[in-house]
């Protein structure tokens, strides 16, 4: 495992647990040599984990649509900032440079990322680890979501377990790390062809 996709709000939040968990996971990934891929901002949780980790020495990609690439939005000290014509673009790039994904707390846009990525994995168009870090228990609504989708017959019982959970950054890396791919594989790339 080389780079990490991480999806995180663009704000902080209202709890500054949730700013201190993106630093330490920005650390974190960066003191066990992986990468960061992540959506190139340079405010909320986004910038908090792209700042930890480029203070600790690691790689930060960043992929950031043309409409949002903006001197006050785009984080100036990346190691490499791609420009992307659309949001689909966006996450399909993330996934191609990234061989895993995890998701700090955030809104919509986190949440849009979160589910096209586990849906992907469902349907076998990539087997790399999703995991959550989820401070205070953030993640906890959605746990119990899944969960009762699953219940209720609306996806397989192991889909529900594509989303592995813990609550600090270093005890979810640990899980990443260890994880086996759980779908069956069917090679295909996320990446848009050249128009």
């Amino acid at each position: 495992m080389r780079r990490i996709c991480v999806f995180a709000g663009s704000s902080c939040g209202a709890r500054q647990e949730y700013a201190e968990a993106a630093r330490a996971l920005g650390r974190e990934l960066a003191l066990r040599g992986l990468g960061v891929v992540y959506g190139g901002a340079s405010v909320g949780l986004m910038g908090a984990v792209a700042d930890a980790a480029l203070a600790a020495g690691g790689e930060v990609i960043g992929v950031l649509p043309r409409d949002l690439f903006r001197t006050e939005v785009a984080h100036p000290h990346l190691t490499q900032l791609h420009e992307v014509g659309s949001m689909h673009e966006r996450k399909a790039l993330m996934a191609d440079l990234a061989d895993g994904f995890v998701a700090l707390p955030g809104g919509f846009g986190t949440f849009d990322e979160l589910f096209e990525i586990v849906t992907w994995a469902q349907i076998g168009i990539h087997r790399k680890p999703i995991g959550l870090v989820d401070v205070d228990d953030y993640f906890a609504p959605l746990v119990a979501l899944v969960n009762h989708i699953a219940a209720e017959g609306f996806i397989a019982a192991a889909h529900a377990q594509l989303l592995l959970r813990a609550p600090t950054p270093a005890a979810l890396l640990d899980l990443l790390l260890a994880s086996q791919p759980r779908m069956p594989h069917t090679k295909r790339s996320t990446h848009l062809p050249e128009r």
